[in-house]
């Protein structure tokens, strides 16, 4: 089988809350388990939902975002990181057909099916109706032409009675039900302000609630009919997208001079994109985790750091224990390497986080607020710095529930131009610090001109 026909399947649903992490996530375990090398994927720029794809299947959660990326990018990032693998699942964001607002269905997951020419399985709360699913699933079904919805699964059914109803409602739908799993909280996911909690900061019982989820789905849906369905597949004509195609080592990299690049990561920051470290290397970069919350250094030789997102805000106090690697922070950010810091990142670079001390590398002071900023954004580089060139055009995601004070600094990071207009974050040496999230597969030069800094520091200071 050629990598453009892998086998694929898109987790779908009408809204928000009808059990599209469940379904899938068990599905990605109950195949893994099976024997299987499932790839996970989720559209939208979610983090915590691929942390748990990633526990079931043991394959890096890649996120599908055609706001972030570019409809354009969509398959080619798929089959990158699909490669290798037996079946594909692709957990959907909020209704199938709901994506960037006033902007039609770019990034729903109606658009990115079309774009992976994936039939759709619908994951429908049936906990309040019985005949009406088949009108619901019908209105589905017939809205988009182009959107294959191949397959429902109803999710809390509450009774063999129920199912029965609802079974025989669907019979006139033209759709078939390929699964029915029962209320049960057994093996549900806490949440919190921003969505269901990382799987790293509750890794055993996670590991669990991931079984259960797999035993749940094996018990409740027709696997093999699942992945027939995903075996009808035609092949995609895009070529797997390709981080060293799309970056050459940076300038002033050799292979003797590998530039260290530490990356951020345990419980509190585990906000990452998976193609970011990729680009790293295909750079030129040496790339190595740290653990701000264990690691009183950071790893040695480090020359360029990244910051992603995350919740500090739950760590505040044992971030700012950890003195001795807030200072090392403080020190690499005074030596000019570069820096980049999304959103947790940010805040641990600032002065303090709920009146705990941070690294204090921005002149600012954070906290939590009950309001909740959410949205995409557009927004430009304004000058020169160690992440982007002046002018350089991008599109991010703001989601968090701190508020930073002030907001930017003399030197904005960025330029916001839509939605709204204002500038944010704060450039400063080889600092970038920004509440914005950002894809680096849509502009790899981000990680490029990230690492060429390191490389260009490195051998300033070697010389000094």
């Amino acid at each position: 089988m050629s990598g453009g026909a892998i086998p694929r399947l898109v987790i779908a649903a009408p809204s928000s809350g009808a059990g599209k992490t469940t379904v899938a996530t068990g599905l990605m375990a109950a195949f893994a388990e099976a024997g299987l090398v499932v790839s996970p994927h989720k559209v939208g720029p979610d983090y915590i939902d691929p942390g748990y794809h990633s526990l079931a299947t043991g394959r890096p959660g890649r996120n599908l975002d055609a706001y972030l990326c570019g409809p354009g990018r969509i398959a080619p990032l798929f089959l990158h990181g699909a490669a290798g693998a037996d079946l594909a699942l692709v957990e959907g964001v909020m209704g199938l057909f709901d994506g960037a607002s006033g902007m039609g269905e770019l990034s729903s997951t109606a658009q990115v099916a079309k774009l992976l020419r994936a039939p759709v399985v619908l994951v429908v709360d049936a906990s309040s109706q019985s005949r009406s699913v088949a009108a619901l699933v019908h209105g589905f079904a017939s809205w988009d032409p182009e959107v294959r919805l191949a397959g429902v699964i109803l999710n809390k059914v509450g009774s063999d009675r129920h199912e029965e109803l609802l079974r025989e409602a669907m019979e006139s739908s033209g759709v078939p039900v390929l699964g029915a799993l029962r209320r049960d909280g057994r093996a549900g996911t806490p949440s919190r302000h921003l969505g269901l909690v990382p799987v790293a900061e509750r890794r055993s019982e996670a590991v669990e609630s991931v079984a259960e989820l797999a035993a749940r789905v094996r018990e409740g849906c027709d696997l093999q009919a699942l992945l027939a369905l995903a075996r009808t597949v035609p092949e995609l004509p895009d070529t797997p997208w390709d981080p060293a195609a799309e970056l050459s080592a940076a300038e002033g990299v050799t292979a003797a001079r590998k530039p260290l690049i530490a990356v951020a990561g345990g419980p509190a920051f585990t906000f990452s994109y998976a193609e970011h470290a990729e680009l790293l290397a295909a750079a030129g970069a040496e790339v190595a985790a740290f653990d701000p919350l264990r690691d009183e250094q950071l790893p040695p030789g480090t020359q360029g750091l990244v910051i992603g997102g995350g919740f500090p805000e739950m760590y505040a106090p044992d971030l700012s224990a950890n003195a001795p690697l807030r200072a090392a922070v403080a020190a690499l950010a005074a030596s000019g390497a570069p820096v980049s810091a999304e959103c947790a990142g940010l805040l641990y670079l600032s002065r303090s986080l709920d009146g705990k001390p941070m690294c204090g590398v921005l002149p600012a002071e954070s906290r939590m607020t009950e309001r909740l900023t959410l949205g995409y954004r557009e927004a430009v580089a304004l000058h020169d710095n160690a992440l982007a060139a002046a002018g350089t055009r991008v599109r991010g995601h703001e989601f968090h529930r701190t508020v930073l004070e002030p907001g930017a600094g003399a030197d904005p990071a960025w330029g916001l131009t839509h939605p709204e207009r204002r500038v944010e974050g704060f450039v400063s040496g080889g600092v970038h610090a920004s509440y914005l999230h950002v894809h680096w597969a849509a502009e790899p030069s981000l990680a490029g001109r990230l690492v060429a800094s390191a490389a260009r520091g490195a051998v300033a200071r070697s010389s000094a």
